[in-house]
């Protein structure tokens, strides 16, 4: 089952779950709580308007050490449903009158999601008639139109414009049996070579209408390239594509898919719990709880594309929560993250299922990454089991980092391999239990270097 479209919000929630466990290993219950808010809000656009506003989201924190899962459900979440999604941490975020970024930022950003993740779809809307204009605008590029000169002489208007028809056809043909790949065009295209300048204008500054990046944005110019007749078709239907795409649309279609089914990620929101200090770092953690509070609770924020409501809008806050607890959270917050969930630690077994079950299970991955070099990586039944014993073990002896530490391990053991995999092309390698202990024995010895290393 693929979903790639922003139309499709109304998957049930057994097809979430289903579609979930293809990327993530365990977490049922968060698994369960995610499908179940994202299926209320499908069945929140089939009440009647006038009860559809009262209904708001039942925002969920996720409660777990890194590396678990937390974020990876949410960006899942989001994929499948077409909608917005950003992650932002809370601890980047400070109180109004400290230097940071202001709370608000947050919906800007999640808005100019919306509009590239709608724009991409009308872009694959336009994209034939895209392509029909671009191979028009092409074809002139080939076979300029004639200039008439004093100096040559008349031929027949009826005759001239028969044979550039018949040339121009011939042309036609020659460019889709790619017979013109190899032929050179000049073409205009914008002109990236001006140096980035960024901005930063005060807070707020967008309420007024003002975008500094757009002014200066405004001053680009276009540049002549000369370029190979594949490459030439391709800038010209990403130009007819922008033609034919009504913008002031894709803003509103935009503005309304995050109001209704954007999804904001809130990460490391232990990290601002607890009450104010006295003096030091810790001094704006409540401030920044209560600029969030009327974002999440509902609020209008005003970005350069329009005011966007909150109203509706899915929180899913995430925290290891080592130090301090939910409860530490200010009672408001606590009040608008109904639903808590607590993420299972990973141990061995799910470390195997990690490695071997995933769509992108890490063994495929690196295998895939290998066969480029032409080298054949497969991986013992044995050896898997080893790694994942491993890779649980040193979370246990060492800081807990959940499937992170499969990353490290597997770094360790093929470090050699990647490294001399271009001078074995057409080798076969397979790794079992006494590849495993050879490759990482000296460092799992070393209580020190395993600390560094793995």
């Amino acid at each position: 089952m693929e979903v790639n479209n922003g139309e499709q919000f109304n998957l049930t929630p057994g097809h979430i779950v289903e579609e979930l466990d293809r990327y993530i290993i365990g977490q049922s219950k968060a698994k369960r709580s995610c499908a179940i808010a994202l299926r209320n809000r499908w069945r929140r656009q089939q009440v009647e308007p006038e009860l559809r506003d009262e209904i708001l989201p039942k925002n969920i924190i996720m409660i777990g050490p890194t590396g678990v899962g937390k974020t990876e459900i949410a960006r899942r979440l989001s994929k499948l449903a077409g909608a917005p999604f950003i992650k932002v941490e809370a601890s980047k975020f400070t109180e109004v009158g400290y230097v940071g970024r202001d709370v608000d930022s947050m919906v800007r950003d999640l808005v100019e999601m919306g509009i590239t993740l709608v724009k991409e779809e009308e872009e694959l809307r336009v994209q034939e008639n895209a392509k029909v204009n671009a191979e028009e605008k092409l074809l002139d590029l080939l076979l300029p139109p004639v200039v008439p000169t004093q100096t040559r002489e008349v031929e027949p208007e009826g005759d001239t414009q028969e044979r550039r028809k018949a040339t121009r056809e011939k042309l036609r043909k020659l460019l889709k049996a790619g017979s013109l790949d190899e032929r050179q065009v000049e073409i205009e295209t914008s002109d990236n070579s001006q140096p980035f300048v960024e901005i930063f204008s005060p807070a707020g500054m967008e309420e007024m209408g003002i975008n500094f990046k757009e002014m200066f944005g405004g001053m680009s110019k276009t540049k002549k390239r000369r370029v190979t007749v594949p490459e030439a078709l391709e800038i010209l239907i990403k130009q007819e594509a922008a033609k034919l795409i009504d913008i002031d649309r894709v803003q509103k279609d935009a503005i309304s898919r995050v109001e209704n089914h954007g999804i904001v990620f809130l990460d490391e929101i232990d990290k601002i719990a607890g009450r104010e200090s006295a003096r030091g770092p810790d001094v704006s953690r409540e401030g920044v709880q209560r600029d969030l509070l009327p974002i999440i609770e509902g609020s209008t924020v005003m970005t350069k594309h329009g005011p966007v409501k909150t109203d509706h809008i899915l929180f899913i806050a995430a925290g290891a929560f080592h130090v301090s607890k939910p409860n530490d959270l200010i009672p408001e917050i606590q009040g608008r993250f109904p639903i808590r969930v607590e993420l299972d630690d990973l141990g061995e077994e799910e470390f195997y299922r990690i490695l071997t079950e995933p769509k992108n299970a890490l063994l495929r991955q690196y295998s895939a990454l290998l066969s480029t070099e032409g080298v054949v990586l497969e991986f013992d039944d044995g050896a898997v089991k080893k790694i994942a014993s491993i890779g649980a073990n040193l979370n246990r002896t060492h800081e807990n980092i959940g499937a992170r530490r499969l990353h490290t391990v597997m770094e360790a053991l093929l470090d050699e391999l990647s490294f001399s995999a271009p001078e074995r092309v057409g080798e076969k390698v397979t790794v079992d239990v006494e590849y495993v202990e050879n490759r990482l024995k000296p460092i799992l010895e070393s209580e020190d270097l395993s600390k560094y290393i793995l």
